[in-house]
């Protein structure tokens, strides 16, 4: 008789949750703007509401889909390919915002490095799996293990490097050196592995001026308060304007027109100055479900391809979030990265919706 698959209740409803709370302050932090750029104060929340109608029908059908499918090579190698060349497709197409990160047509846009994220996941979760095997080579072996683990995941973040987009290329490694760390890699390749990175981090920021005055300004943003300090300083005015409750839902001063990127980046802060403490707490306590709910699939996965992908899908979504939320904070320099499920875009939406359903489809199985 076949067993009665039960969903995660926790998961799936802060991850609706989420996106909910975000839908409404995308609606929040965007109308004035749209309104004067479109005419239209709906724009970014009718967009938003498609993505996420989407994002959530994909995560319906993945998660009532065996995740096992997944682990073919036959999924993951075109899968992989299908990657690589759309990063290198961006580098033919005209630069948007100085930079090659999307495809666009007409009013939609795909970012590929967005699903570079779950390449290498799945990609890491069918290799490290085989290796783990009885008899197999073993997580230290350098020929058989390492460099193949690490070379297509080098691939990726070298081209996402390029486009440029140093923040995202940085959570793909943190994702591989999370999921590698687990599956047994001694610790002494980690710590070389990071320490080889620093030189290169070093060069990457100081040598490329603007991500350089993101340095300087996250260290004294005071100094040039108009200038590259100007958006740390708005994004921690909205912060601390709300106070424990806040100024009230859609009474947001720093959106208009005084924090860049109110309704993708920085829609935590907006939802500070309005909800308060309490409705960041809120926000918070979400993520904290999401990601306990999440290493419970991981830990209770029935196979080890099930539990590495879904470490995989935790750790995304976590160092995603935090990342986000340390910027916001003024925990560390300014970077374009969207807050999961809260933030206006489409491709990262859709993604982290559809990582979701198979994580839900993972926790399912798990014993």
């Amino acid at each position: 008789m076949a067993r009665h698959l039960q969903t995660d209740r926790w998961m799936f409803g802060s991850t609706v949750a989420l996106c909910l709370v975000g839908a409404v302050m995308v609606f929040s932090a965007s109308a004035v703007t749209a309104r004067d750029e479109f005419g239209n104060g709906y724009h970014f929340l009718l967009r938003q509401l498609l993505w996420l109608v989407m994002g959530l029908g994909g995560m319906m059908i993945v998660m009532n889909a065996d995740y096992r499918k997944l682990r073919r090579p036959q999924v993951i190698f075109p899968g992989l390919i299908a990657v690589l060349l759309m990063l290198v497709g961006v580098f033919f197409l005209d630069k948007s915002h100085a930079t090659h990160r999307w495809f666009r047509l007409g009013g939609a846009s795909l970012q590929p490095s967005e699903l570079a994220k779950l390449a290498v996941i799945f990609y890491l979760a069918w290799f490290l799996e085989m290796r783990r095997r009885p008899h197999s080579y073993g997580m230290d072996d350098w020929v058989h293990t390492i460099i193949p683990a690490l070379a297509p995941v080098l691939l990726l973040v070298g081209l996402v490097v390029m486009e440029p987009d140093l923040g995202t290329a940085v959570e793909i490694f943190i994702i591989a050196v999370a999921m590698l760390y687990v599956a047994g890699l001694d610790g002494k390749y980690i710590i070389g592995a990071g320490l080889a990175s620093i030189p290169i981090i070093y060069l990457l920021i100081v040598r490329v001026s603007y991500r350089y005055e993101r340095v300087i300004a996250f260290l004294n943003p005071a100094a040039d308060p108009q200038g590259r300090g100007f958006q740390l300083l708005q994004s921690l005015i909205a912060v601390g304007s709300g106070g424990f409750t806040g100024v009230g839902l859609m009474e947001s001063k720093q959106k208009l027109f005084y924090l860049p990127e109110a309704h993708t980046d920085f829609i935590f802060a907006v939802l500070c100055e309005e909800l308060g403490f309490i409705g960041g707490a809120i926000v918070l306590g979400l993520f904290a479900v999401y990601g306990w709910r999440g290493m419970r699939a991981a830990f209770n996965a029935p196979d080890e391809f099930g539990r590495f992908a879904a470490l995989g899908i935790a750790v995304m979504v976590l160092s995603q979030a935090l990342i986000n939320l340390g910027v916001v904070l003024g925990m560390m320099p300014t970077k374009g990265i969207p807050l999961p499920f809260m933030s206006y875009g489409g491709s990262s939406l859709v993604v982290m919706l559809l990582a979701t359903g198979v994580l839900l489809n993972i926790s399912q199985q798990a014993d």
